[in-house]
C-alpha cells in the first residue's frame, strides 16, 4: 500500500506520541516533528510502501530524540496486561478458530494510531470482543495449509496471544518459523521479547525479519535474512499479523499463501480490504 493524505496526520500523530514518552520539551518536539514531516515530504513520491516512508521517519524521531526504545514502558505494560489476561480466558479457547480470533483481537495493542485506542481495560475489551465474529472469517481454509509456517509477528501484548495461536499450531503437527524484528521500532516484538516470553524454546526457528539496527516497520523482502528467505521458500502458508505486515505484502505477487490476521484500525487499510473500520479479519490470499 501506498502512503495517502490520510497517513501523513497519523505519522506524526505517532511522532508527536514519541516526543512524550521521551519527555520531549517543546522546541525539540517542534524539531522532530517539523523534521519528520520533511522526511515524508521528500519520500512520498518515491515509490516506496507506506511501512517503508513510516520505518524512515520513526528512525528519524528515534535519532532527534537521543532514543533507541521510546516505546520500551508501553511494550513491557502491554505484555503485562496480555498475559494477565491471557491466564484468565486461554481455557475457554479450543479450535483454531478460537486461537485466531484471540491474537487478532490482541492485534489491538497499536498505539497512535489516529481514531484508535488501546484500551486500559484488556480483559472486558477481550470478554466482549470474543463474542463476536471475524468481520472475514477464511480460518477453515487457512488451517489445512499450517503445515510449515511463516509466522510473522507484530506488537507487544498482542505477541502474548500469538504465542497461544503458535502452541494450537504446534500440537497440530506444524513446523513454525517466528520473525521479530530485530531491534525496537515502535512497539513491535522484538527477538529479546520473544526470548523473555520462551517463544524460542516453542517454535523450531526463531528469526528475525532484517534490518539489523534499523529495522523496518511490516516486511521489506530486500532487508530479511537468509534463513527466513529459506523458510518462506519452503513454507506452505505464511500468517502475516497486523496492518504493517498487510500493507507491505500486499503489493507482492509471487509468495506463498498468505493468511492476514488484524483488526483494520484505519481508514485505508479498510478500504483495502473492503471492510468497515475496526472489524477483525482472518484474509486468505492463494
Amino acid at each position: 500500500m501506498k502512503i495517502t493524505d490520510t497517513c501523513t496526520d497519523c505519522l506524526l500523530s505517532r511522532v508527536s506520541l514519541e516526543c512524550s514518552l521521551c519527555g520531549a520539551d517543546v522546541p525539540l518536539t517542534e524539531e522532530t516533528v517539523r523534521a519528520c514531516r520533511q522526511v515524508m515530504e521528500e519520500l512520498r513520491n518515491q515509490s516506496l510502501s507506506h511501512p517503508q516512508i513510516a520505518s524512515r521517519i520513526h528512525r528519524r524521531a528515534y535519532e532527534l530524540l537521543g532514543s533507541h526504545d521510546p516505546f520500551d514502558e508501553l511494550k513491557r505494560s502491554g505484555n503485562r496486561q496480555a498475559m494477565d489476561v491471557c491466564r484468565q480466558v486461554r481455557g475457554s479457547l479450543h479450535t483454531f478458530r478460537d486461537h485466531v480470533h484471540a491474537a487478532v483481537i490482541a492485534n489491538i495493542f497499536d498505539y497512535a494510531v489516529k481514531g484508535h485506542e488501546v484500551t486500559d481495560d484488556f480483559y472486558s475489551f477481550f470478554t466482549t470482543e470474543i463474542q463476536k465474529q471475524l468481520y472475514i472469517d477464511d480460518t477453515e481454509k487457512i488451517l489445512p495449509l499450517c503445515r510449515r509456517v511463516v509466522y510473522l509477528s507484530d506488537n507487544c501484548g498482542e505477541i502474548v496471544f500469538d504465542k497461544l495461536l503458535i502452541r494450537y499450531l504446534k500440537s497440530q503437527g506444524a513446523h513454525i518459523t517466528l520473525a521479530v524484528k530485530e531491534t525496537p521500532l515502535l512497539n513491535d516484538a522484538t527477538l529479546e521479547d520473544a526470548r523473555a516470553l520462551g517463544l524460542d524454546r516453542m517454535v523450531d526457528h526463531l528469526t528475525s525479519s532484517g534490518g539489523g539496527d534499523r529495522a523496518e516497520i511490516g516486511f521489506n523482502r530486500d532487508l530479511i535474512p537468509g534463513d527466513l528467505k529459506e523458510a518462506i521458500d519452503s513454507c506452505t502458508i505464511i500468517i502475516a499479523k497486523g496492518m504493517a505486515n498487510f500493507e507491505s505484502i500486499s503489493e507482492m505477487n509471487d509468495l506463498p499463501p498468505v493468511a492476514y490476521l488484524l483488526a483494520a484500525k484505519c481508514g485505508p487499510v479498510a478500504a483495502e480490504l473492503g471492510v468497515p473500520v475496526g472489524v477483525k479479519v482472518a484474509k486468505l490470499r492463494m
